[in-house]
């Protein structure tokens, strides 16, 4: 019988699906904040994704998001003892500053997480695959979807990879750096890939072609990371 975990516990049992997961629960993260290490080169993802735009989606927008997102929490003792995920999950309760920034930081800690080298990703789970084929109809249907999601997003924001409230893969997106484990977002859900459409993830080598972008994208999925997240989302009795 599935069992699908909320998702402060969907986000724990992901550091005990395996040694990856050990020490990159983002969300269990508190103030102070600190900006992760790539968990790869910033050239590995050639050609799909160039390293001047990895140098600066990381170092720079990534960077900015942790130190404003530490400048909002200093010296609110409340706040100071939340975990990442409790600040951004109750956004609806916060200021805008904590909801872009709390969100921008987890979202590209996640982001980073779901990426590695072209030809290195693996492929999706049995089970994972299974439910892919299941809720979308096949794999090219999926990222078909995903893809509309991505470009359908008006402005800047996220396309997403969810299991959603009823233990089901879904897609969906959310505007700036909003994402499904918030209150405010129209679908919540578990995330299980996300891709970011914001100009600054993609100009430098597409310019405004964000669909080439969204195409290209598949070729540094990490496959093993997805089907380990969607395992610790959708836990099996």
């Amino acid at each position: 019988m599935l069992k699908t975990l909320t998702l402060s516990a969907a986000a724990g049992a992901l550091a005990l699906s395996g040694a990856a997961f050990a020490q990159t629960d983002h969300g269990a993260e508190t103030y102070p904040f600190a900006l992760p290490d790539l968990p790869y080169a910033t050239d590995a993802l050639e050609p799909v994704i160039d390293n001047e735009t990895m140098e600066i989606h990381h170092g720079r927008h990534h960077n900015a998001y942790v130190n404003n997102l530490n400048g909002e929490v200093e010296g609110d003792e409340d706040l100071e003892g939340l975990t990442l995920r409790e600040l951004i999950e109750n956004a609806s309760e916060r200021s805008d500053a904590i909801r872009n920034n709390g969100g921008g930081h987890w979202n590209h800690a996640f982001f980073w997480e779901s990426m590695t080298a072209p030809g290195t990703g693996g492929e999706p789970s049995e089970d994972f695959a299974s439910a892919i084929d299941d809720a979308f109809g096949s794999m090219d249907e999926f990222k078909s979807e995903f893809e509309s999601a991505g470009a359908g997003q008006f402005g800047s924001g996220w396309a997403w990879l969810i299991v959603d409230e009823n233990g089901d893969l879904a897609v969906t997106s959310t505007p700036n750096q909003d994402n499904p484990l918030m209150d405010v977002a129209d679908e919540q859900g578990t995330p299980i890939l996300g891709n970011d459409v914001w100009e600054h993830a993609y100009y430098i080598g597409y310019r405004n072609a964000r669909g080439e972008y969204l195409s290209a994208w598949w070729d540094v999925v990490d496959w093993n990371v997805a089907s380990e997240r969607y395992a610790a989302a959708t836990m099996q009795d």
